[in-house]
C-alpha cells in the first residue's frame, strides 16, 4: 500500500511584520548591512498608498505589531503618515532607526504609548563604531540620540553586532547600561547582504523565521524575516497579504526552515526578536552549536 506524505499544516498568520519601507540610509555598513542600504538607494516600488493598504490588511488579518525598518525608515517621505496609519488601525509600532539624525517631530511620534525604538550600537570607541557604519560622526550622533531617548523615557532596545575580532562589544554594552538603556543584546553577523560570504540558505537562519513573523520588502515581496529575504514566498502588492499567507508557497517555505528542538530562552518571534539583537538574546542559526567565534553574516 502506498502512503501519501501528509501535506504541511497551514502556518498561522504572523502577529508581527517587519516593514522594510526604504533602502535609503545615511550609513553604508560596508561589511554588515543585510539590506545593502545606503545614501544612493531608493524607496522601492511600494508606494505610500500600497503600504497603507498593506497595514490595514495586516490589522484585519490579525497582525498585532509592525516594525518599520530599512534602510533608515525615517528617510521615507511618508514615514510619519505610515506610522500614524499603523497606530490608527490598532497596531503596536517599533521603529528600527540608526538614530543618526532625529527630527524634532519624530521625538514626539516616538513618545506615543504604542511606539518603541530600536537601534544598533557597535562600540564605545568612535573609530570602531564608524568602521562598522562607514560614516564619520555616526558614533557621537547615535550615542547622543540614545541618551536623548532614555531622557525622554522612550522604550528603547539596543543591539550590538560583533563584526570584527577585538571589537569592544562588552564595553559598548556596559556603556549603554550606564546611559540607562534597559535592554542591550549582542548578536553575530550572518551571511546575508553585504556580509554574504556564501550563498545564503535556510541553515543561516535562527530556526524561528516564519514562526509568528514575516517581512515585507520594498517591492512587496513577502519573506519569513528580513534575514530570510532570499526566501520569497509571494508578493503582497500583487496578490494581497492574505493570499500570500494562505498560499502553499508560504506554508512550504515555513516548513523548509530547520527548527530548533526547543527555542532559546527569550527567543520570541512574535515580539520582533528572532535574529534581531535589539530585542532579545541572539538566537544561533539552527545548525550551529554555540561557540565564541562570530559567524559572518548580516543584520541590522
Amino acid at each position: 500500500m502506498t502512503i501519501t506524505p501528509e501535506a504541511p499544516t497551514q502556518v498561522p498568520v504572523p502577529e508581527f511584520l517587519e516593514l522594510e519601507i526604504t533602502g535609503k540610509c545615511q550609513l553604508t555598513c560596508p561589511s554588515l548591512c543585510y539590506a545593502k542600504a545606503g545614501p544612493t538607494e531608493g524607496h522601492g516600488s511600494m508606494t505610500a498608498d500600497d503600504w497603507k493598504r498593506l497595514i490595514r490588511e495586516a490589522a484585519t488579518l490579525g497582525v498585532k505589531k509592525v516594525q518599520f525598518i530599512g534602510g533608515e525608515p525615517t528617510m521615507h517621505p511618508q514615514f510619519e503618515a505610515l506610522v500614524h496609519r499603523a497606530l490608527g488601525v490598532g497596531l503596536a509600532v517599533q521603529v528600527y532607526s540608526n538614530l543618526y539624525r532625529v527630527r524634532l517631530e519624530h521625538w514626539t511620534l516616538f513618545a506615543h504609548p504604542r511606539v518603541s525604538l530600536a537601534t544598533s550600537y557597535h562600540s564605545d570607541v568612535a573609530e570602531e563604531h564608524e568602521r562598522v557604519t562607514g560614516r564619520t560622526g555616526s558614533h557621537a550622533a547615535t550615542r547622543a540620540n540614545i541618551a536623548e531617548a532614555v531622557h525622554r523615557k522612550i522604550p528603547l532596545q539596543v543591539g550590538i553586532v560583533e563584526v570584527f575580532d577585538g571589537q569592544r562589544t562588552a564595553e559598548a554594552r556596559e556603556e549603554l547600561l550606564t546611559l540607562g538603556v534597559r535592554t542591550v543584546n549582542i548578536d553575530r553577523v550572518r551571511s546575508v547582504g553585504r556580509a554574504e560570504v556564501h550563498v545564503p540558505s535556510t541553515s543561516d537562519l535562527c530556526g524561528r523565521c516564519a514562526d509568528g513573523r514575516a517581512a515585507i520588502m520594498t517591492d512587496g515581496t513577502v519573506t519569513p524575516c528580513v534575514l530570510g529575504r532570499f526566501l520569497k514566498t509571494g508578493n503582497a502588492k500583487a496578490e494581497g497579504l492574505g493570499s500570500v499567507f494562505a498560499g502553499q508557497q508560504w506554508t512550504d517555505t515555513a516548513a523548509s526552515i530547520p527548527r530548533r528542538a526547543m527555542p532559546s530562552a527569550g527567543c520570541t518571534p512574535a515580539d520582533s526578536s528572532d535574529c534581531d539583537p535589539a530585542n532579545t538574546e541572539a538566537c544561533d542559526p539552527a545548525y550551529y552549536a554555540p561557540d565564541p567565534t562570530p559567524h559572518l553574516g548580516g543584520t541590522a
